[in-house]
């Protein structure tokens, strides 16, 4: 049985400048942030790693230990009120397709094979509050919460950077290649849908920080959930629109996201290409392929089963999606580790049927996916949490790394449209620098103003 100890004490202070101010004293970072709802859990340093959190007690901070930080009304609340009852967050990175026997790139093979990861340190933004979380293994000092108690409080307004980069154009020639065998398959029978990726490799012209990164996903204009898990001297980030699963006591929410369009230069043209999308018949495919396997698992292991017949649009900075929400009660005994190990990887970042779709990447893809598009998020010790699906992400070593996008092929599939759609997905993805730097198209960069047009152009003609 292991037992941890846990102490909150609320703050006012921003978590993520505090954060910022607190994390150069530790090289395991661990980020779930999303930047529409207060489910934002930023940990810092690593308490223990566990393969299970079933056989695990928790032993929150003395009263004593905690008046001793807190004084007046904010002691009183830590002793007896919200901030008492937060349990431990652990965090959790799983690979997209753990078992894949190729070798990953010297990045992604870098980051452990770790399952539920407690930091030292937790600071937490949701519906009770903001609070600072200090875990250890044995009862916690006292010392050491008054003195990062203190620290949060003194954090200053963080700094954005601005870091030029370029992508280094990936092979034309494979993709092509890749596309034909996905074709194949799909001719052949073997699966209804594949999604293919790309990979690009991305050179910065000066030494960024997984802090300049994790300032501007939070800052800047991309939708969704910043993900961030350091290691060492490499780091993995992203903002993803895609949440995989929510649970919260016995009701749990899932999404269905799948089928893809760009925005608008106004409203009225976003609104008109969301509409072409909703009649697409191939996007409309894509799209029911996830929302049936994701119905099917929630029918498996929980009622009051919710998933709409019809899908909405989810707009985003650069892409919009077709979405439908989905939403239940979970029976009991089953955990949100459960659930996550049900549904990932879906038909919208594997294919269909998932099995045979992970084969045929495994031998038409050419490089190990690692992080990307798996599941990452977190557990509490109560046993409730998210996970979202590793989209719009990539890894770094603070002077270069690899972008990935990914799109779904069925068979009406064109190379060209695809390719492009991947394009379109890529911008947000990493924004060091300004819209305007990836506008100017150094060599070996892409010209982020060209590719809705020519999308739009190209594939989503407005009526």
């Amino acid at each position: 049985m292991t037992r941890i100890y846990t102490c909150n004490v609320p703050i006012e202070a921003d978590v993520v400048d505090a954060f910022c101010w607190l994390q150069k004293g530790f090289t395991d970072q661990f980020v779930y942030y999303d930047k529409q709802n207060p489910t934002r859990y930023m940990g810092l340093g690593r308490c223990i790693a566990l393969p299970s959190l079933r056989d695990v007690e928790y032993e929150y901070g003395e009263g004593s230990s905690l008046r001793e930080v807190a004084t007046g009304a904010a002691a009183s609340e830590v002793a007896g009120g919200a901030g008492a009852g937060q349990p431990p967050v652990f965090f959790s990175f799983n690979r997209f397709d753990a078992t894949n026997p190729a070798p990953a790139d010297e990045l992604m093979a870098s980051f452990p094979r770790l399952r539920f990861m407690l930091p030292e340190i937790v600071l937490i933004e949701n519906e009770r509050g903001r609070f600072l979380q200090v875990n250890s293994l044995g009862p916690v000092y006292p010392g050491r919460v008054a003195r990062f108690t203190r620290m949060v409080a003194a954090a200053p307004p963080r700094q954005r950077a601005v870091i030029p980069f370029s992508l280094e154009p990936d092979s034309r020639e494979a993709w092509d290649e890749a596309m034909g065998a996905a074709l194949a398959a799909i001719g052949e029978g073997r699966v209804s849908k594949v999604v293919l990726s790309r990979r690009l490799r991305l050179v910065a012209e000066h030494p960024f920080s997984s802090k300049d990164l994790l300032v501007n996903l939070i800052d800047g204009d991309a939708r969704g959930t910043v993900l961030l898990y350091r290691y060492a001297d490499v780091f993995f980030c992203g903002c993803t629109p895609e949440l995989l699963v929510r649970k919260r006591g016995d009701a749990v929410a899932s999404m269905c996201l799948a089928g893809t369009c760009p925005t608008g230069a106004t409203s009225a043209e976003s609104d008109a290409l969301a509409e072409a999308l909703m009649a697409d018949g191939k996007n409309r495919a894509e799209h029911d392929y996830v929302v049936q396997l994701i119905r099917s698992v929630l029918d498996r292991v929980c009622y009051d089963v919710d998933v709409p017949a019809v899908p909405e649009i989810m707009r985003l900075a650069h892409v919009q999606h077709l979405f439908t929400p989905a939403r239940a009660r979970v029976l009991a005994g089953i955990t949100l580790a459960d659930l996550m190990e049900d549904l990932h990887p879906t038909p919208a970042v594997a294919g269909t049927p998932v099995g045979e779709a992970k084969m045929l990447l495994r031998a038409i893809e050419p490089y190990n996916r690692g992080l990307y598009a798996g599941a990452c998020g977190f557990v509490d010790g109560a046993g409730d949490g998210e996970f979202s699906v590793a989209l719009r992400t990539g890894v770094f070593d603070g002077e270069m790394g690899y972008v990935y996008g990914g799109c779904g092929i069925v068979g009406e599939s064109d190379a060209d449209a695809e390719y492009e759609e991947i394009d379109l997905k890529l911008p947000p993805s990493f924004p060091l620098s300004a819209r305007s730097l990836l506008s100017r198209g150094s060599p070996g960069a892409f010209r982020a103003l060209s590719w809705t047009d020519e999308i739009r152009e190209r594939k989503w003609r407005c009526p």
